[in-house]
């Protein structure tokens, strides 16, 4: 537990607070730092841990197929929030397991959950963060479409530019360009993925449709009918095995 809990803020104090990694490369801090310095940037850190845990791994796009797959099914609050939340971050922490365990491989000897507000200046905190962020950084980059990537850089620049900022500065592989555009990535291809879900799902709803007004029973909705026919066949494709599978194989 000690373990984790030290590489999550090391981490996420990296990713979240990039001002103060660019202030320690500006002027170096001593060797030894107030604690309680240490201390507020870790609790910072870990307060936006669920925007860390959303934004930068696989979740937004499972979270958005499974309620794409609900709404295509018709069946309304089934399976619940609770439940798509909780296989989107158990799935999530499946395949994010083997970049968060190089990150802390990459950020070195990291002290236990005491020893990183009495021992770790802010120095060797942020030290250990660069080093562990390049895992992270590595794996938005390779799951974020080029041309978002080219897009948020553009864009990027030109704001430097009319904030009177140096846009040469700027690298495309920095968070501010990279995170956003993993996130389009992902709602992108999470859609593009629903998009292919609904395809069968809707023939079945236009069959019982036209077949109930052939047979002239306008009063019954076709919903009622078609939804049987929908959770059968994604049974008998066993569609959960699929969807899942192939949900874990676009970040393999």
């Amino acid at each position: 537990m000690s373990r984790a809990f030290s590489i999550v803020a090391v981490l996420l104090m990296a990713v979240v607070f990039p001002a103060v990694g660019f202030a320690q490369d500006a002027a170096p801090a001593p060797a030894e730092t107030a604690n309680p310095i240490v201390l507020i940037i870790v609790i910072g850190a870990l307060a936006l841990a669920p925007f860390g845990l959303i934004m930068l791994t696989s979740f937004v796009k499972i979270a958005v197929v499974l309620s794409i797959l609900r709404s295509a099914l018709g069946t309304q609050q089934v399976p619940p929030n609770q439940v798509i939340t909780g296989i989107s971050l158990i799935l999530t922490i499946f395949i994010m397991s083997p970049v968060v365990e190089k990150m802390y491989a990459e950020a070195g000897t990291v002290p236990n959950t005491t020893a990183i507000f009495s021992e770790m200046s802010v120095t060797e905190l942020l030290e250990a963060s660069k080093r562990g962020k390049e895992p992270l950084r590595k794996f938005l980059v390779l799951h974020a479409d080029p041309a978002h990537q080219k897009l948020f850089f553009d864009l990027s620049q030109r704001m430097a530019v009319k904030n009177g900022n140096d846009p040469s500065a700027i690298t495309a592989d920095e968070f501010r360009v990279i995170v956003p555009s993993f996130v389009t990535t992902q709602l992108t291809e999470a859609f593009q993925i629903g998009f292919l879900i609904f395809i069968p799902f809707l023939v079945i709803d236009m069959v019982v449709a036209n077949i109930l007004q052939a047979m002239g029973m306008f009063m019954l909705s076709p919903t009622v009918i078609s939804l049987p026919f929908k959770l059968l066949l994604f049974v008998l494709v066993n569609g959960w095995e699929l969807l899942i599978k192939n949900l874990v194989l676009h970040f393999v």
